[in-house]
């Protein structure tokens, strides 16, 4: 054991020195990279497009963690700011994600929405290697969407992911206890065997926001429901089978894109860089994907992600 706790020391300390010494190695390079553009963190232009990153999981995260790849409220937040700025021309929403929470998804379609119904400015998407499920759902909110030839997107449908760990509960000698106040209060618990009647209900919820996401997608691609409900079964499409079934406009390359939305706007585009992690953020973030877990460690993650039991516009991998 005391052997175990120095090798894992000096494994933490030889990370803080490479990651220190990464950090210091890119002091000074100002430049930030959205797909194949190339854009400096400088003061907006007086006239420009925002170009807004849609990518990772769409969730509410932690904005002082280094890891977080979608920082919802902070992109609910600069939104706001542009529906007050006139010298803001439209959004370029750069989308690379597999989609996220039903809440968050949803939270972020109607944003864009409101934006676009208080300014009037265009909204473009562009999808890179994935715009699934929630991604798409929120680029249901752009006037014009296209994609990457070898981009997957669709998978229109709901999935609530709950796991059941009574075995192995039983093996560790775990006894989950709980105290409710109705039969159906401690449904989805892991500890539990799942009863039919909790099945029905939560298949209630999912049939509900799948209604919920047809429609959008039927307003936003201008299709009946009945014909989006025929592609919707929750299977992803590449993007050329996207363009015959019209769920995207165009299959284009991302400079073409950018090109598009700059004839559109008549102006260029702007990036800004809506939280960068501090440096001990990162080397925190690093450190703990590195370490070596303990098995009680790993098994308590495996059973407190904070996915499980929530309703997901999600493309599951």
């Amino acid at each position: 054991m005391k052997n175990q706790r120095t090798k894992r020391n000096i494994l933490i300390a030889l990370v803080v020195v490479c990651l220190v010494f990464v950090a210091l190695m890119g002091v000074g390079f100002g430049k930030i990279i959205t797909s194949d553009i190339t854009v400096a963190e400088t003061t907006a232009p007086a006239e420009s497009f925002a170009v807004i990153n849609i990518k990772g999981t769409i969730q509410a995260g932690n904005q002082g963690n280094a890891r977080v790849g979608y920082d919802h409220s902070a992109t609910l937040d600069y939104i706001d700011s542009l529906m007050e700025d006139e010298g803001n021309k439209g959004i370029f929403l750069d989308v690379d994600s597999g989609g996220g929470t039903v809440y968050e998804s949803d939270e972020m379609y109607l944003k864009l929405m409101e934006y676009k119904e208080t300014t009037g400015r265009p909204i473009h998407a562009y999808f890179n290697g994935r715009a699934c499920s929630g991604a798409y759902y929120i680029s249901c909110a752009a006037d014009y969407i296209s994609a990457n030839r070898n981009c997957w997107t669709g998978s229109i449908g709901v999935i609530i992911s709950l796991v059941n760990y009574s075995e192995l509960y039983d093996k560790l000698g775990i006894e989950e206890i709980l105290v409710t106040s109705g039969d159906n209060k401690g449904m989805g618990s892991s500890g539990s065997e799942m009863e039919e009647e909790h099945i029905a209900i939560y298949q209630s919820l999912v049939d509900e926001s799948y209604e919920q996401f047809v429609n959008i997608v039927a307003q936003g691609r201008g299709l009946s429901v009945e014909a989006t409900k025929e592609i919707a079964d929750g299977r992803v499409y590449s993007a050329q089978q996207a363009l015959e079934i019209d769920l995207i406009d165009k299959v284009e390359s991302y400079e073409e894109a950018y090109s598009h939305m700059e004839e559109t706007c008549g102006s260029d585009g702007y990036y800004k860089q809506l939280y960068q992690p501090t440096l001990w953020e990162t080397m925190l973030a690093d450190i703990n994907d590195v370490v070596p877990k303990s098995d009680v460690e790993a098994v308590t993650a495996l059973t407190q992600g904070n996915l499980s039991g929530v309703p997901l516009y999600m493309h599951v991998e």
